[in-house]
C-alpha cells in the first residue's frame, strides 16, 4: 500500500470513528425525555470533551449539533413544554465547535430568552451567549442588535440596550438605524447627555431628510423632558414652603426661583395643572415622556426594523 493510500485510510477510518461518536452522543441525547432528572442531564458530554472528541472535524460535528439543537427546541416547542434543560448546553457545545456559525448566536438565543412555553425564559444566558458571539466575530454587527433587543425586550434595562446598540453602529456596514436605536433607548434610560450627544450626530452626519426630522422631534423632546424635570422640582419646594401647588408659573417667577417664564421648542408657556408642569400641545411634541397630560402615555422608543 502506497503512503498515499494509507493515509487516506487513516483519514476515513477518523471520519467514521468521529462520526460514529456524534451519532452515540445524539442517540444520548434522544433518550432524555420531559421526565429527565438533573443526573441524567449531567451526562451530556461537556462542550470541551465533544471538541476533543471531534479529532479536527469541529464544523461538521457543530452542524450535527446546532440541527440536535433546533429538533430539541421544535419537539420541546409543540409539546408546550415549561422546561428546555439541554437547550442551553447543547448550543454551548455546537458554538464551542464552531464559534463563528452565526445563526446558533442568533436564533439560540431566541429560543432560550422567549418565556415559556414559548423558549426556555432565561433572557440572561441568552445574553451571554450572544455576548460570546460578539467576543468571536466582534464584525458581526447584528449580533449588536440581538444584545440590544435582549437587553431592552426581556431584561427591561434600556441603558445596556442603548450600549450594545450603539458599538454595534460603529461596527462597519452597520445600518444607521443602530444609532438611532441607541440614541432613543438611551433617552429612554434618562441619559440625556449621551442621548443628545447621539441625536445631534445622527442629525449632522445623516443624509437622510426623514431621520434628520427624527433627530429635530427628538432633541426637542430631550429639551422638555428636562424643563418639566426642572419645573417639576421648584414646583415641590414651592408646595413644601406655601403648602399648596403654585397656580401658574408667574407664582414660581414671582417667589424669586425663575428669572423668565419658559417656553416649550414650539413658542408656547408650560403650565401647571394640580401641581403637574404639562406642554400646552402634546401631539405637536412627538417622544416627550414628561410633560403629558393624565392618560397620556409616552411613545419615545421607536419599533425596531424587521430583519
Amino acid at each position: 500500500m502506497s503512503s498515499q493510500s494509507r493515509v487516506t485510510a487513516v483519514a476515513g477510518l477518523v471520519l467514521v470513528i468521529s462520526m460514529a461518536l456524534s451519532v452515540l452522543t445524539l442517540r444520548a441525547v434522544d433518550r432524555i425525555r420531559e421526565e429527565s432528572t438533573l443526573q441524567e442531564v449531567l451526562y451530556i458530554p461537556t462542550a470541551n470533551t465533544v471538541k476533543h472528541l471531534s479529532l479536527g472535524y469541529d464544523g461538521l460535528l457543530a452542524d450535527l449539533y446546532w440541527t440536535r439543537v433546533v429538533q430539541y427546541f421544535g419537539g420541546k416547542h409543540h409539546l408546550k413544554a415549561k422546561q428546555y434543560e439541554l437547550l442551553k448546553p447543547l448550543l454551548q457545545i455546537t458554538t464551542t465547535l464552531d464559534p463563528h456559525l452565526i445563526v446558533a448566536y442568533e436564533f439560540g438565543s431566541v429560543f432560550l430568552a422567549q418565556q415559556p412555553p414559548e423558549g426556555a425564559g432565561d433572557p440572561r444566558a441568552a445574553a451571554e451567549l450572544v455576548q460570546r458571539g460578539i467576543d468571536q466575530n466582534p464584525s458581526q454587527w447584528r449580533l449588536y442588535y440581538s444584545l440590544g433587543f435582549i437587553y431592552w425586550q426581556e431584561l427591561h434595562d434600556a441603558k445596556s440596550a442603548s450600549e450594545a446598540f450603539l458599538k454595534g453602529s460603529q461596527v462597519p456596514g452597520a445600518q444607521v438605524w443602530m444609532k438611532v436605536m441607541a440614541a432613543a433607548l438611551a433617552q429612554h434610560a434618562d441619559d440625556h447627555q449621551t442621548a443628545r450627544f447621539l441625536w445631534t450626530n445622527i442629525y449632522e452626519n445623516s443624509n437622510d431628510s426623514l431621520i434628520k426630522q427624527n433627530a429635530v422631534k427628538r432633541l426637542a423632546a430631550l429639551r422638555v423632558d428636562e424643563d418639566v424635570t426642572f419645573l417639576q422640582a421648584y414646583i415641590e419646594r414651592y408646595q413644601q414652603q406655601f403648602g399648596h401647588f403654585p397656580a401658574n408659573l408667574q407664582e414660581l417667577q414671582a417667589a424669586g426661583w425663575v428669572r423668565r417664564l419658559p417656553m416649550d421648542p414650539l413658542g408656547y408657556p408650560y403650565h401647571i395643572r394640580d401641581g403637574r408642569v404639562e406642554v400646552a400641545h402634546p401631539d405637536e411634541l412627538p417622544f416627550i415622556t414628561k410633560g403629558l397630560p393624565p392618560g397620556r402615555e409616552a411613545s419615545d422608543i421607536p419599533k425596531v426594523p424587521s430583519n
